[in-house]
């Protein structure tokens, strides 16, 4: 298993949209109002998978964004897919579009 290097990926969120980390759970990181969900590639410690909430406006501005502070840290990015979030009693559940 490779190094999540969550401080990293902290950077390229902070440095392309001025967000913050909400959640960091496993592989997947969740920056404040869960537009995007940034996720580890355990193959290549420097690339990243992208995955867009459902109902975002802005995802190619935001993959733009994303993928050059993604190339300021020597790093790349590959737009995933979408997702969508939806509330389990008290939980919520993630699922992968």
């Amino acid at each position: 298993m490779e190094y999540r290097d969550l401080e990293k990926v902290r950077l390229i969120i902070e440095a392309a949209t001025g967000l913050e980390i909400a959640y960091a759970y496993d592989d997947l990181v969740f920056p404040d109002y869960t537009a995007f969900i940034m996720q580890f590639d355990d193959s290549k410690s420097t690339h990243f998978f992208c995955h867009f909430h459902e109902d975002c406006n802005e995802k190619e501005t935001l993959f733009k964004e994303l993928s050059n502070a993604c190339k300021q840290q020597k790093c790349t990015l590959t737009l995933k897919g979408d997702f969508k979030l939806a509330q389990k009693n008290e939980a919520v559940e993630l699922q992968f579009i």
